[in-house]
This record gives structure tokens, sequence and C-alpha cells, in this order.
């Protein structure tokens, strides 16, 4: 493990970066500016400075990785159009259910509530405008890896397997899919870093136990609240829970407000989960940074602020990755 931690900070000293800054996550490309997970969003998150591209993978009907958030397409899709008898019998359109050629046909867009049709973000890029298309892994790593070549820059991705389960009942392994795909790219490597991160802690245990420090894998926690799977993410916060997490993970995924706690003196401070985290050596990877998401009336450059230059944690997710990379360079 001090291997593959020592590895992560060679990774981030480039002529750009140097180790001690905060690595900024394009979460899901530049999402605040551009459609998520679409390879505009991504070119624009490159362009922006971004440290790592984080695309959020799932598996179509024939085994090709693409860039989906959920495991479901209505909310970022034409799909219910395009193929309005494809549906589960829970009225939903499972991406695993389509062939890559079918996905191909979709034309994908700003998020929306599919019961209501009503951005999920109004101020951002109109829902429904414009035409942009499915991503396959593959795609990312091409476009990544040239531009790094074109470039000069070491730029890495930062994939998310997404519903693992769910995957596995109906006889696909994700988890498989996302190596072969690194393998046949020789990645990671130097000039190429990459994190895999997962809110299912089983595809990172077998990840550690098949291929060792190879990869560096970050455990996402959430909350139990949100029901997304059958994770208990009250005990993983514990301290237990965080030394299990250490035994296979290099660092977690967290919401940035589990990190942060008032002190007596009115002024925000570590939370004692943060300092457990760090104690055991694990990096503190926050999410996710977007100004819609902030509490009460702070304002995003603010927290941004505190989590690099205060907490100074490893790496951030943001949907607003030139502001982060504005906010880490002030001194």
């Amino acid at each position: 493990m001090r291997n593959r931690r020592l590895l992560l900070l060679m990774f981030a000293m480039t002529a750009q970066f140097v180790a001690a800054e905060t690595q900024v996550i394009a979460h899901r490309g530049a999402s605040a500016y551009l459609p998520e997970h679409t390879r505009e969003a991504y070119l624009l998150a490159y362009g922006q400075g971004a440290d790592f591209l984080e695309p959020d993978l799932v598996l179509s009907s024939d085994g090709v990785l693409v860039a989906l958030h959920d495991a479901t397409l209505e909310a970022t899709s034409n799909v219910a159009e395009v193929f309005p008898d494809r549906a589960r019998e829970d009225e939903r359109f499972y991406a695993l259910d389509f062939t890559l050629a079918e996905l191909r046909r979709l034309n994908f867009g700003e998020r929306v509530d599919p019961v209501t049709g009503q951005a999920r973000f109004p101020e951002r890029w109109p829902a429904g405008q414009g035409r942009f298309g499915i991503v396959t892994f593959d795609e990312l790593l091409e476009l990544t890896l040239e531009l790094n070549r074109t470039t000069g820059r070491t730029v890495g991705v930062y994939p998310e397997l997404k519903f693992p389960r769910l995957h596995r009942e109906s006889g696909l392994d994700s988890a498989a899919a996302l190596i072969a795909a690194l393998e046949s790219h020789g990645l990671p490597r130097e000039d190429f870093p990459v994190f895999i991160q997962c809110f299912e802690p089983e595809p990172l245990q077998r990840i550690r136990a098949e291929h060792g420090d190879r990869y560096a894998l970050v455990q996402l926690i959430g909350e139990n609240r949100w029901a997304i799977n059958r994770v208990n993410y009250d005990q993983m916060r514990s301290a237990d829970g965080l030394q299990r997490i250490a035994e296979y993970a290099d660092g977690i995924g967290i919401a940035f407000g589990r990190l942060i706690e008032t002190g007596a003196d009115g002024n925000p401070r570590q939370s004692e989960l943060f300092g457990r985290a760090r104690g055991l050596g694990l990096e503190i990877h926050p999410y996710t940074l977007r100004r819609e998401s902030m509490p009460g009336d702070v304002e995003l450059e603010s927290m941004l602020d505190f989590l690099i230059h205060g907490l100074k944690v490893e790496a951030l997710f943001t949907d607003h990755p030139d502001v982060a990379l504005l906010v880490r360079e002030k001194r």
C-alpha cells in the first residue's frame, strides 16, 4: 500500500503541478457547462486544465463500457421516443438492455426529471438543445492519451464502476471489463494516472486481491438514505469501517459536508471522520463541488478554498474545473 501511495505522489509531480496540490477531478466532464458525460464536456474539462476526467461506467448489453451516471437512460436521453417499447416492468429503460449500436441512436443532453421533464439544474445548458452522443470508455481513453501526447500534459482518468451488483445479476462483469480496457491501453503509467472508484466494496476488494497495488482504488462512501445498493455506509464511516477500507483501498470519496464541522469559535474545522481517515493514511477526495449544492449562503469558491488550502485534501470532484483551478492557484 505504501508503494502505491508513493507512486500516486510521483504521478502528481509534473511540470505544471506539484504533489502537495489538490488534484482537480472533472466530475462527468465540465458538467456545469455542457451535458454530463458527453465528448464535448470532457474536451472542455481538459481544456480548462483538469487533472482527471471522471466517467461513470455502465455496460451495454453487448459488453461495451459507456459513460453514463444512471443505470437507466430516461433522465439524460430521448430513449422513450426512439425505443418506446423497450422499458422494463418498472417503466424504466436500462442501458444494459441496449447494444452499443442502439445507444448510438440516442440523443443525450442535460439531466431532467423523467416525470416532469424539468431540468435538474435550470441555469445550465438548456435541456433538449443540441446533439450529443454516447461516449465509450475506450473513446475517452484514446482521446485523453492523444491530447496528452499533443499537449505534453499529464491528465488521468478516474472511472467509477456503477451498479456492479446489478450488472452481475444480468450476467455482466463491469469490473473485469474495466481492467481489460485499461490493460489494452497499457494503463496506468507514469504519464497517465488512473484511480478506480466504486460505491460497492466487493469490486475494489477483488481488484486489489487479483492485481495487488497496480491500480489506485477509492472507496466511495454514500448515505444509507439514498438506498442505492445494499451497503451500510453508516458502518463504513465508523472507525472499524474506515480501518477495513484501508486494508484494500488507497482513499475514500465522500460528501464534502462529512469532512467539516463547526468549532467552538464558530469557524469550520476538520471533522472527526476526516482525522480518522488521515490517521489511517487514506487519501480524501470529497464530492461533489457545484454551485447548486452549496449549503446556505456559502459560495462555491469559499468551500473550495477551505478544502484545498485549509484541509488540503488530495483531490476533489467538481462540476466546475475552471473555478477549482483558479482557487487552487490562489496563495
